[in-house]
C-alpha cells in the first residue's frame, strides 16, 4: 500500500514549507518592527483617519475715519451647517431644527432630501453667536457649527460709497473694502482635532497656526465732515427734486479727501433693498462737461502768457458770438458791453472767455487743464474710477478753443475738478490725492506759477463778494472763493444734449487768509424751478464749508470790530436780486 504524507516529493515540500516558514519570520518581524521600533508608520496612518485640522477664522482689520472713529469692524457669528446624509436616521427632529432656525419645516425637509447623497450643506450663515448656541443645543444629528466674522460698518449710509462692504465669504466687494482687501484681510489659523469616523468631534488636541488679523486702515475722511456732507447734499437733493448729486471736500494742504458724499446711497448693513445704481460712487465714477467752473483755469493760462492781466478790457456786446454755423451766447446780460477779466468770471461770460482763449490758443487752456489732473488718473487705485476725456487737438480751431475755455467738449468727475480747485487754492502746487490718512507732507509740483495762481484767487474772491456776484456762496465770517457752472447734460448714445437736463455745479475753497479746504458740488438734474449752479449748488457750499471751517476750528477773517459791530452803523446794502446770483 501506498505512503502519501510527501515521501514521493519529498524535497518540494520541505522547499514548501520553508519558504511559508520564511514568509511567517518575515511578516512577524514587520510588525515587530513597527510597533516597537519604528511606530511612526502606524501613528501616521491611524492619524490620517482621525486627526483632522480644521481652520481658526481671521477677522478683517479695522477701518477707521483720521480720528480713529470705527468705520468698519469685524463682529464674531455663528454659521450652521448639515450632513443630510448622516441627517437622513433621524427625521423626526427635523421640525425642532426648522423651527429652531425659523425656516419652514415642509422646505427645510424637502431641501435635506434634495441633498440626501450629500454631506455639506449649509443651514444658515450670520447668526449671532447666542442663536447659533441655542441651535446647537438641541443636539440633533449631522448639525453642526462654525465660528464666522461679518462686517458691520457703523456709520450705515453716511460711509457707504468710500469704505463698500464685503460679501458672506468676508472678502472686499467695493469702495476701499475692495481696493484694499489684501491690507484688511486676515490669515486663517488650523486647529487640530480628533474626530471618529463619523466625524464627531472627540478632543481638541492644540493649535497648529495661529490666526492673523486683518491691519487697521486709517481713512483720510473725518466723520464729522462727513455727516455735514451727507446732511446737506440729502436735504439740497429733496429741495431741488434732482436726481443725484455728490459732494467731495479735500484739504488742499495734504491732499487728503476729508469727505466724499453721493445721493442716492444705501445701506451697508442691511442690502436686501439696494439697488445697482445707488452703489455707485459716482465723485469718482460719473464724468460731466463741468461748464462754467473752467473758466479760472482757463484766465490762468491767459495770466500765464504775460500778455493779459485782471484789468484788461473785453468787448462781450452784444452777448453773442458767431463762429461759422456754431453761436456762442452768454446766459444772461452782463454789466455793460465791455468787461475786463475779473468781470467776465463774475458775469460769466462765454463770449468774453472765448475772445481771450482766441488770443493764448487752445494748446496753452489744455496744458494748464492737464497740469492740475484734468483728463488722468487720480492715483487712488479706487474700484471703478473715470479718468474722464481732455481732448488735445492736432489743429485748435476756434470753436474747439472756445468750447474748452468755458467748459465744454471735455469731461471730468468731481474729484478731479476739486483737485484742480485745490492746486488754484494751494498757490498753484498740484499735491497728490489721497483717501488714507497722511501723517507727513507730502511732494508737491508747482505746476501754475504762483503769482498767477493767487491772482485767480484774488478774481474767485470777487466772483463771489462783488455786487453781481454769487452772493449765495458766501461764508458769515469768513473770505472764500469759487466759481459756479451750469452744464447741458449730453444724450447718451447719441450726439447733441438732452432737453431741459443739467448739471448744477459750485466748485470753491477758503478761508482766503490761508486757503485750506475745497469744495465742490454736483447736483444732477434739479427741477424745482432752477437749475443754475449758482442758484441751487451755492447755497450747498455756503453751508458745508461754513461748517468744515468751525469744526475745523479756522479762525474767522471776515469779522466786523467789535467797536463798529457795537456802534449804531447804517443797515447793510440789501442783497442783490436773486436772478443775479444764478447764471453759471
Amino acid at each position: 500500500m501506498m505512503k502519501l504524507d510527501g515521501a514521493l516529493f519529498p524535497w518540494r515540500f520541505r522547499l514548501v514549507l520553508g519558504l511559508l516558514g520564511l514568509m511567517v519570520l518575515g511578516i512577524s518581524a514587520q510588525i515587530i518592527y513597527l510597533q516597537l521600533i519604528d511606530d511612526d508608520f502606524l501613528k501616521g496612518q491611524g492619524d490620517a483617519r482621525s486627526l483632522r485640522h480644521i481652520p481658526i477664522p481671521a477677522h478683517r482689520g479695522l477701518v477707521t475715519d483720521r480720528n480713529g472713529e470705527p468705520l468698519a469692524v469685524s463682529t464674531p457669528v455663528s454659521t450652521l451647517w448639515a450632513n443630510p446624509k448622516e441627517m437622513q436616521g433621524d427625521k423626526n427632529r427635523w421640525p425642532d431644527l426648522a423651527r429652531a432656525l425659523g425656516q419652514d419645516p415642509a422646505q427645510l425637509a424637502e431641501r435635506l432630501e434634495a441633498n440626501a447623497s450629500k454631506e455639506f450643506i449649509y443651514l444658515v450663515r450670520g447668526l449671532t453667536p447666542e442663536q447659533g448656541q441655542n441651535v446647537m443645543d438641541l443636539k440633533v444629528p449631522g448639525v453642526y457649527s462654525l465660528e464666522e466674522f461679518r462686517r458691520f460698518y457703523p456709520a450705515g449710509d453716511t460711509t457707504a460709497h468710500m469704505v463698500g462692504f464685503t460679501d458672506l465669504d468676508d472678502d472686499g466687494r467695493e469702495g476701499v473694502e475692495l481696493a484694499y482687501d489684501d491690507w484688511l484681510a486676515g490669515v486663517p489659523g488650523r486647529r487640530q482635532v480628533l474626530k471618529d469616523r463619523r466625524g464627531h468631534l472627540i478632543r481638541d488636541i492644540q493649535v497648529t497656526k495661529n490666526a492673523k488679523a486683518g491691519k487697521t486702515l486709517a481713512l483720510s475722511i473725518d466723520l464729522r465732515l462727513q455727516y455735514l456732507a451727507t446732511r446737506e447734499l440729502r436735504k439740497a437733493i429733496q429741495e431741488q427734486q434732482a436726481k443725484a448729486g455728490s459732494l467731495v471736500i479735500m484739504d488742499v494742504k495734504t491732499g487728503e479727501v476729508l469727505a466724499m458724499v453721493n445721493m442716492p446711497t444705501y445701506n451697508p448693513n442691511n442690502r436686501r433693498t439696494m439697488v445697482p445704481a445707488a452703489m455707485r460712487n459716482r465723485a469718482i465714477i460719473d464724468v460731466f462737461e463741468p461748464g462754467s467752473t473752467m473758466k479760472p483755469l482757463s484766465m490762468s493760462a491767459a495770466l500765464e502768457t504775460g500778455r493779459w492781466k485782471p484789468s484788461d478790457k473785453v468787448e462781450v456786446y452784444p452777448g453773442s458770438l458767431q463762429l461759422g454755423r456754431y453761436t456762442i451766447k452768454d446766459v444772461s446780460k452782463s454789466e455793460g458791453p465791455v468787461l475786463d477779466l475779473t468781470g467776465i468770471l463774475i458775469n460769466s461770460s462765454n463770449v468774453g472767455m472765448s475772445k481771450v482763449a482766441f488770443d493764448v490758443g487752445g494748446e496753452n487752456i489744455y496744458r494748464v487743464m492737464s497740469s492740475v489732473g484734468l483728463g488722468q488718473y487720480s492715483g487712488l487705485g479706487f474700484p471703478g474710477e473715470r479718468v474722464g476725456n481732455l481732448p488735445n487737438h492736432r489743429e485748435w480751431h476756434k470753436a474747439e478753443t472756445a468750447t474748452l475755455s468755458y467748459g465744454y467738449g471735455l469731461s471730468v468727475t468731481a474729484l478731479q475738478l476739486v483737485h484742480a480747485y485745490a492746486t488754484l487754492a494751494n498757490h498753484g502746487r498740484l499735491v497728490p490725492l489721497s483717501i488714507l490718512k497722511v501723517d507727513r507732507p507730502p511732494e508737491n509740483r508747482q505746476v501754475i506759477p504762483q503769482n498767477v495762481a493767487d491772482t485767480i484767487q484774488g478774481m474767485l474772491q470777487q466772483v463771489i463778494e462783488a455786487p453781481r456776484g454769487v452772493y449765495r456762496a458766501q461764508v458769515p465770517g469768513y473770505h472764500v472763493a469759487g466759481k459756479s457752472g451750469t452744464a447741458r447734460k449730453a444724450t447718451v448714445g447719441s450726439r447733441g444734449y438732452t432737453e431741459n437736463a443739467y448739471r448744477s455745479l459750485f466748485a470753491g475753497f477758503g478761508p482766503m487768509s490761508d486757503p485750506r479746504y475745497a469744495i465742490v458740488v454736483v447736483i444732477d438734474e434739479p427741477s424745482a424751478g432752477g437749475y443754475f449752479g449758482g442758484l441751487v449748488s451755492a447755497p450747498v457750499f455756503s453751508k458745508v464749508m461754513s461748517g468744515t471751517l468751525r469744526l475745523m476750528n479756522i479762525p474767522p477773517d471776515n469779522l466786523q470790530p467789535a467797536q463798529q459791530q457795537a456802534s449804531n452803523t447804517p443797515a447793510p446794502a440789501p442783497m442783490p436780486a436773486p436772478t443775479k446770483g444764478g447764471r453759471g
